[in-house]
This record gives C-alpha cells, structure tokens and sequence, in this order.
C-alpha cells in the first residue's frame, strides 16, 4: 500500500512538473491504461525529454569534439579518423544507420557537415540513442536499404518502378550497429 501512494505522489509531481510543456502526448488516454509505475516511467522520459538542451553535437563531447577537414587527410589517414570518429560517437550512443552506400570519405564528410554541427538534444538516461540515417532520398534507401517488404509497401503507395535491390558498396563494421 505505501508504494502504490508513493507512485500516485511522483504521479502528482511528475504531472505538476510538467504542466508547463502540457500537450497531447501527456494528455495520452493510453497512459490512464498503463500500470502507475509505467505511466511515471513514461512521464519521467517526456520531462527529461523537454528539460534536455540542444546543443551541437560537437559539443556532446568534452572538450567538444573536432576532426580534420576530410579534404585535408590522405586516404590512410582518413580511414583512421573515421574509425576513432565513429567509436567516438558510439560513446555518446549516436548510432549511424544506412552508411554502406557511402565510401569512407563520403562517411567522414557526412560527419564533419552534417552530423557534428546539427543541434539535438542529448538525453542523459541509459539506453536513449540517437540514431543517424545518412542515407537523403529513397532511391538510395530501395536500392540498399529496404526490405522486400518496404519496397513493396513503397511501391503500392507511390505507384512507381523501384530501383533494382542492391547489396552496398562498402561494408563496414559501425560501433553499435544493429
């Protein structure tokens, strides 16, 4: 009995706490259906959600987090700075998806313009990743990426011929990769 009042307490703290970012998904029907442990679970991840700064990515790192210009590096070295780049945002659960398309350099640049400039919010709970798809348009992802199923389900809602399903380029082992 204590810790079912203990739970409606955090309950009414953690509602109160997030009256100020108060929308739908607080409002979610589905959370009066969860137990009350979970629902508090739920509403301790949106409150962290709303209270997370968003920063560079660059700046998830201490010090922030700079490499070469890819311009500036030969191939050996290149291929390097990748590897140490990539288990660098491995530590900071960033898991890249889709980058079997891309050569090294590729890759690399992708990282250096795209990925550590671009503000996200970083959550400091376990387990949150944020995951990094560095493929841009769909042709890439049916020739590379999508499932037999995907590309059929893509077919049947956009009514055109699908690129020919491809193995990529260049396999590559990506820390944390599924």
């Amino acid at each position: 009995m204590i810790d079912e009042v203990d739970l409606m307490i955090d309950n009414a703290r953690l509602r109160d706490e997030l009256e100020p970012y108060r929308d739908e998904s607080i409002d979610d029907p589905t959370t009066r259906r969860m137990p009350l442990r979970q629902e508090n679970e739920y509403l301790a991840s949106i409150l962290a959600w709303e209270r997370a700064p968003a920063l560079p990515i660059r700046e998830w790192f201490n010090p922030p987090l700079t490499i070469a210009a890819p311009d500036s590096l030969d191939d050996s070295q290149l291929k390097v700075a990748l590897q140490q780049t990539l288990q660098q945002l491995h530590s900071q659960n960033i898991l890249l998806t889709c980058t079997d398309h891309l050569s090294d350099r590729e890759l690399y640049r992708v990282i250096y313009r795209d990925i550590l400039p671009c503000c996200e919010k970083k959550l400091a709970s376990p387990g949150n990743e944020l995951e990094w798809r560095c493929v841009e348009d769909n042709e890439t992802w049916l020739t590379y990426y999508a499932s037999a199923v995907e590309r059929r389900r893509f077919q049947e809602e956009y009514q055109v011929d699908l690129p020919e399903s491809r193995n990529p380029p260049h396999l590559r082992r990506i820390p944390g990769r599924r």
